[in-house]
């Protein structure tokens, strides 16, 4: 600004001119992130600024600004916007079917109704993504439904080892006892060098005792090869979450909404993916 402005500073129109201009190149960046990352980081982003009488302007790249993905940039709705293929309509009658010439009365037989019993609605598969900022998703929203009938739970994630991680585990085990019917937990999971491992047995014990006197039992088992995460329910669901447990935002303060509510706790990008397996493992 010094460079183009050394004897002094420039007029309002001079420094919008600026303004959009320097915002149409960050927009161009934003563009190509949000075409190379898989989530939607860089599709959030509302690019404007205000004039000096308070009007806001919204900012486009001129190359883009009439293309879908610039318009939608998340891709849940891109993903929405393509449709379901419709049902056939069924055929309208015409006046001239209507016209028609009656036919001969025929015999009216009465038939009882007999009762079909209809399944009981029980959880489906289910496969879907939680996008980056998402909100509304709880360890109890995503697998209570699941957890009916079961009596034993395993749980795979190489990283339940940091005090927010086993915190996140505590949660876990919670929902775990919502569901009234489970007897034991066995957890696996892995550590390295900097594991703090004296502190983290120390969490795992008091989580362990804990769960003792509701009559749960805690098996903790160190894995230092373990990579993938999984949730394993005896009842034969088969729980997997591309981030484990651990795939919640930090809060920018632990005095703002959602800090203590998961319902309410913005998001990481991850995987869920829920499906049937072997019962009997």
């Amino acid at each position: 600004m010094k460079i183009l402005h050394p004897n002094g500073p420039p007029t309002d129109a001079e420094f919008e001119e600026y303004v959009a201009y320097a915002t149409e190149c960050r927009r161009r960046v934003k563009e190509q992130m949000n075409k190379r990352k898989p989530d939607d980081e860089f599709a959030r982003i509302g690019l404007s600024y205000f004039k000096a009488g308070g009007d806001e302007v919204v900012v486009f790249c001129p190359e883009s600004k009439d293309a879908i993905a610039t318009q939608e940039p998340a891709r849940r709705k891109l993903r929405q916007s393509e449709g379901q293929p419709t049902e056939p309509a069924e055929p309208v009658p015409t006046a001239q079917s209507a016209q028609a010439e009656p036919t001969a009365p025929q015999a009216v037989v009465l038939v009882s109704p007999v009762a079909v019993p209809t399944p009981s609605a029980g959880p489906k598969e289910q496969h879907f993504s939680i996008l980056y900022g998402d909100t509304g998703y709880s360890y109890e929203s995503i697998m209570g439904p699941y957890l009916q009938g079961a009596k034993a739970v395993i749980i795979e994630d190489p990283y339940i080892r940091l005090q927010h991680q086993i915190q996140n585990f505590v949660r876990f085990c919670e929902t775990v006892l919502k569901a009234g019917t489970v007897k034991k937990i066995t957890l696996i999971t892995g550590h390295d060098d900097k594991t703090p491992l004296a502190e983290m047995a120390e969490k795992l014990e008091e989580l362990k005792q804990s769960l003792l006197e509701v009559d749960v039992e805690l098996e903790v088992k160190l894995n230092p090869n373990i990579h993938d995460r999984e949730i394993r329910l005896d009842n034969g669901w088969i729980i997997k979450i591309g981030r484990g447990l651990d795939f919640y935002q930090k809060p920018s303060s632990w005095f703002e909404v959602g800090a203590h509510d998961l319902n309410l706790r913005k998001c990481l990008e991850t995987k869920v993916d829920i499906f049937k397996g072997d019962s009997s493992n």
